[in-house]
């Protein structure tokens, strides 16, 4: 890597950690933004609802069906559905649903922001005296911090329900056994709301990762320049760093929750 390439490297990650910063100031406007909230919500939630479901699915049945093949070797396929719900909210949950917004909702963010840099829309605003971080940055970080929890709870859900389509008609085991399993290994008495500690690191996966794709896709299409090329790249470069950040993160949040 060049000396101008680390430093843009450096630039692009303070003007990151800095829109976070600023947004954070500005979280009291929240209730005169509710609207432009609103709006975000719905883009980003219930235009992309189907894919999760689809994708959330599919996963749980992958993972039902490889995991319990390897089960049904040493007889122990009865604990699938365990293994099913457990992945499902620790990991794949949170890592599908960030993966799915990064490249449905982040690229339309940074393309959309984008267009409005290389048009000079974002300058009128400053010439206007409205405040850009609070008008349009704000409410699509609030939006996608909601979405991606509140999504990966759905993510979860439809996992484990594939998951036991799987185990009933390919492992033998009766769904009664395989829900009874996994509604087990989500119940903790003792624990907050019942609740394991493993839902709520999920939650918590979730709720970061859709901070960081907000805030990267808005730093990377508020930057934009030089046209239609500077959208696409900046477009390119949202989506490739959103998941990255998510694939580091995840490691040292997994880390964090479950070191001994």
């Amino acid at each position: 890597m060049s000396f101008e390439a680390l430093q843009r490297s450096i630039e692009t990650a303070g003007y990151r950690v800095e829109l976070f910063l600023q947004v954070l100031g500005r979280l009291g406007h929240i209730v005169k933004r509710w609207r432009m909230i609103n709006d975000q919500l719905y883009v980003g939630g219930i235009k992309v609802l189907h894919v999760v479901v689809l994708v959330g699915l599919s996963m749980g049945m992958v993972v039902s069906l490889q995991t319990g093949l390897e089960l049904a070797r040493i007889g122990q396929q009865d604990s699938i559905g365990t293994l099913v719900a457990l992945s499902m909210a620790r990991e794949m949950g949170p890592f599908i649903t960030a993966t799915i917004l990064a490249a449905a909702v982040g690229s339309a963010l940074a393309a959309e922001l984008g267009t409005m840099s290389v048009s000079e829309e974002l300058a009128a605003l400053e010439v206007l005296s409205i405040d850009r971080i609070s008008f349009l940055v704000m409410p699509r970080v609030v939006a996608l911090a909601v979405l991606c929890p509140t999504l990966t709870i759905l993510c979860d859900t439809v996992g484990i329900i594939g998951g036991g389509f799987v185990a009933r008609s390919q492992l033998g085991v009766g769904l009664t056994l395989y829900y009874d399993a996994a509604i087990d290994s989500l119940q903790d008495p003792s624990a907050f709301f019942g609740l394991p500690k493993d839902v709520y690191a999920g939650l918590f996966k979730s709720f970061v990762f859709g901070i960081v794709i907000a805030v990267v896709s808005c730093a990377a299409g508020m930057r934009a320049q030089g046209g239609a090329l500077g959208v696409g790249n900046a477009t390119r470069a949202a989506v490739r760093d959103s998941i990255i950040l998510v694939i580091i993160l995840n490691y040292f949040m997994t880390w964090f929750f479950y070191q001994q």
